[in-house]
């Protein structure tokens, strides 16, 4: 049989309106009385009926993260620290996967599972600046993270791609690199990360004094190890010289980082290679990774907060607020100075 409040109250003692006030977080109550329903409750493995607890007070104590795809480390690192900073706040987390789905991404922000939530982090893939009207019919609070939409109906909280693309390139530019590959844009587009990056490295160059040549932008379909392998097959077979890789995220790095030392080529003595958002595993690969630090951790921590004033204030018009996170350039043995 399933534990219930009354089974709580009476082990502990108290009445169910004063169980009721604990699971709440309400104040006002002695230490010792909480203290005693808090171990009646782990003793016993209560856990509190969401549903019942939102038709009264209007609230789940549940929010949303659509992101992409947990198959990239970055979002799943990002999830980790939306729920770490959720956390903080009483708050859990449903994790939704959009997929890079147009139709999926629509159906997560207007179906019913919406409902079951007190609001959404939303980190834009599919959609765009051209959708943004989209979102103003959706009355559940919500937080845009990501960079396709930088002008929609609420906050907005994202990292700064051209400016981290442009140190990691300036970067490589400071170890005397003049040939260095840009890895993993994508073909046509100026909005999203891939963009944003490309422009970042293309002020580099031209603040230099370097040409920029299409011949060492090196495009790819998706953001993962093995479209980082391909481009970079791609790249060495076709001869053009290069001694250094501003890959536009770490798994593209680390794809094309195999590649160079299977053909040969010491990283960093030949080619220095710098990677884009300061994954776990870029601290423990031969050679470790370069990289930028996005502020993942400031991204999970402004957007819940963000997310939890809209939340405590329905009905209450709040105009769009926007945060750009801080990076940092993490130089490690990928571009050590040879």
């Amino acid at each position: 049989m399933s534990i219930t409040m009354h089974d709580v109250a009476r082990l502990a003692g108290v009445s169910i309106k004063t169980v009721s006030n604990v699971v709440n977080d309400y104040n006002h109550i002695r230490p010792e009385t909480r203290k005693r329903v808090l171990d009646a409750i782990e003793t016993l493995g209560y856990r509190p009926n969401l549903s019942a607890r939102g038709l009264r007070s209007g609230r789940t104590g549940v929010i949303s993260l659509i992101i992409p795809d947990l198959r990239n480390a970055y979002f799943a690192e990002l999830a980790d620290a939306v729920m770490r900073a959720a956390d903080t706040q009483n708050l859990s987390v449903i994790i939704e996967q959009s997929g890079d789905s147009r139709e999926r991404e629509l159906s997560l922000l207007t179906g019913p599972r919406r409902q079951m939530v007190d609001g959404i982090l939303y980190s834009v893939l599919a959609l765009g600046e051209d959708d943004a009207h989209l979102l103003d019919a959706i009355d559940t609070p919500m937080v845009l993270l990501g960079e396709r939409i930088f002008h929609g109906p609420t906050d907005h909280v994202t990292m700064r791609n051209t400016e981290g693309a442009r140190a990691a390139t300036e970067h490589l530019i400071s170890l005397g690199r003049t040939r260095i590959v840009a890895l993993g844009a994508h073909r046509g587009e100026v909005v999203g990360s891939a963009g944003l990056r490309l422009r970042g490295y293309r002020q580099a160059l031209d603040d230099a004094g370097l040409p920029y040549d299409e011949a060492l932008v090196g495009e790819v379909g998706g953001w993962y190890r093995k479209e980082g392998a391909d481009a970079m097959r791609r790249l060495v077979a076709s001869g053009v010289p290069f001694d250094g890789v501003v890959a536009f995220n770490d798994l593209i790095a680390l794809g094309a980082m195999r590649v160079m030392q299977e053909a040969g080529l010491s990283i960093p003595a030949d080619v220095a290679v710098i990677g884009f958002d300061d994954i776990d595993e870029t601290r423990y690969t031969l050679p470790s990774l370069s990289t930028i630090n996005p502020g993942r951790e400031e991204i999970a921590e402004v957007a819940v907060r963000l997310l939890m004033e809209r939340i405590a204030s329905p009905g209450v018009a709040i105009a769009p607020r926007e945060h750009l996170s801080a990076f940092t350039v993490v130089p490690r043995e990928s571009s050590a100075a040879v």
